[in-house]
């Protein structure tokens, strides 16, 4: 049956792991199978915020590789931090001109009424789908084998609709909002991704057994998609259940599909699972934008003292800017960035404390740079 990539798709067709479905060059070697058009070597001009905490360290990791290697981006740098009240129309209109931002983490205060800048950038500029990669890297070492994950979650509405009032003193009534145009446009994403990327199964994350109306919409629009679908298999979970299997049986799942805040909580447990938010990319894409960042625990800033020490993992975001440079069809240096990630953490020789090593951001930064090809 022949099917129609969504537009945003077509960009996102490689898996944004450590190597795609295509059969993997032997790394010493430069990849032959990617002819590039002419004109496809235009810069592309991309909004980079630094963000707080360790945000900076890591995004001046990404523009140090990308000089490195000579890639076909540059950047419009803005600051912005968690403690505004609004990201400024300036960036916005960055973000818009040139569709693609890479940033580090914004701080969100926790209670107060203070609105998460993440929350508006995805909102805006309509982001409606997350994507997180968990995935096993060689060489480091894990209690769980073959796990290669990717969450795709609803990422504009659910429990993260923020619409929520104090009813009387001492009563705050917080409103979950399920519609099925975005239930069935982040099932289309979840399945088109699995059939471009040759993934065997979509797992659709719930917990209809008590939500009945608004996650029963949510399976009710998966169940549709997937009918359009019939090589892909489709099954369903509770989300309790979920997490219980995720960490005893992980490598059972393959592409999750799931609303706003499930997806949140898988992400960052199947991260764990696999090697630690440090090491694990991610973006948020929409129609016609897309924000790449740490792809769990964006919100996480870091310590203090990792951004005093310098000792900050780059990997995830390195990672999430190989991602972004598939996004604007420059896949050669795509290949490239992760194939020099993955000798560095296999060789084991510079890794962060939260590897198990003792190295420092800018130590791992000139390790990756050393290796590539």
């Amino acid at each position: 049956m022949a099917r129609r990539a969504l537009p945003i798709l077509k960009q996102l067709s490689h898996r944004p792991t450590l190597g795609s479905f295509l059969p993997k060059p032997d790394p010493n070697t430069r990849s032959v199978t990617y002819m590039p058009r002419p004109g496809d070597g235009t810069p592309r001009c991309v909004t980079l915020i630094p963000g707080d905490g360790i945000g900076p360290l890591v995004t001046n990791a990404v523009e140090q590789v990308m000089e490195a290697m000579h890639a076909p981006v540059f950047f419009e740098r803005y600051d912005v931090h968690g403690d505004m009240s609004r990201v400024p129309p300036e960036v916005m209109d960055s973000i818009r001109k040139n569709k693609v931002c890479i940033k580090g983490g914004l701080k969100t205060p926790v209670g107060g009424g203070v609105s998460s800048l993440n929350m508006q950038l995805r909102k805006e500029l309509d982001l409606y789908a997350s994507l997180v990669n968990c995935f096993n890297l060689p060489g480091l070492p894990t209690r769980h084998e073959n796990v290669d994950i990717v969450v795709i979650r609803e990422n504009t509405e659910g429990e993260y609709a923020g619409l929520e009032h104090e009813v009387v003193p001492g009563v705050v009534e917080s409103l979950k909002v399920i519609t099925k145009f975005c239930s069935e446009r982040i099932a289309k994403y979840a399945f088109e991704y699995a059939y471009l990327n040759n993934r065997k199964k979509v797992t659709a994350v719930h917990k209809a057994n008590i939500m009945k109306l608004a996650d029963g919409l949510f399976l009710e629009s998966c169940r549709e998609v997937a009918t359009k679908y019939p090589s892909i298999k489709y099954n369903e979970i509770i989300v309790d259940n979920c997490c219980m299997q995720l960490v005893s049986k992980p490598e059972q799942f393959d592409v999750m599909v799931t609303p706003n805040l499930y997806g949140n909580l898988i992400a960052n447990t199947a991260a764990g699972i696999a090697g630690g938010t440090g090491v694990m990319p991610g973006g948020n894409v929409g129609a016609d934008h897309a924000v790449f960042e740490q792809g769990a625990s964006a919100g996480n800033v870091g310590s203090e003292k990792l951004w005093g020490q310098k000792t900050a993992n780059p990997v995830a975001l390195l990672l999430s800017s190989a991602m972004m440079l598939r996004h604007l069809q420059f896949p050669s240096f795509a290949d490239r960035l992760e194939t020099s990630v993955k000798r560095v953490i296999s060789d084991g020789k510079y890794r962060t404390k939260d590897l198990g090593g003792v190295s420092t951001t800018q130590e791992v930064v000139d390790a990756v740079i050393s290796n590539l090809d």
